[in-house]
């Protein structure tokens, strides 16, 4: 169905290699359009970017089976994996609002922003007492 399991880690590598460098090359414009701010407009940037085409191409997978498993792999799981997670979050709640999942994708949400940002505070906290 969707080629081997080696396959498949190879398309979502080499997916997520274009990804980082699309974010990597992105961002860094985005920032040199805005050398004096200090609020992080590329990576707005790219999250709005990459949430944009997840819908849109997972958007078009639903109303047409265009892409073989494997290239939808390699394009929603590698490239835009890599390119920003942000739009797997996104995707991910979308699917529990389209399937009536409601409490779940509010839940999904709150998680995803509570968990995450303390994650990176007990993170930063952590490495200042080291």
């Amino acid at each position: 169905m969707y080629g081997s399991y080696w396959a498949q880690i190879f398309v979502v590598g080499l997916g997520g290699f274009i990804g980082s460098a699309g974010r990597f090359a992105l961002s860094g414009l985005v920032h040199r359009l805005f050398p004096l701010s200090t609020f992080p407009y590329g990576t707005l940037a790219v999250n709005v970017i990459g949430c944009l085409a997840i819908g849109f191409i997972s958007g078009m997978l639903d109303q047409r089976q265009i892409l073989t498993p494997l290239l939808r792999l390699f394009l929603l799981v590698g490239v835009l994996g890599g390119f920003t997670t942000f739009s797997a979050f996104a995707y991910e709640t979308l699917d529990l609002v389209h399937a009536s999942n409601f409490a779940r994708a509010i839940s999904n949400v709150i998680a995803q922003v509570v968990f995450g940002l303390t994650a990176a505070w007990i993170g930063y906290l952590t490495a200042q007492h080291l």
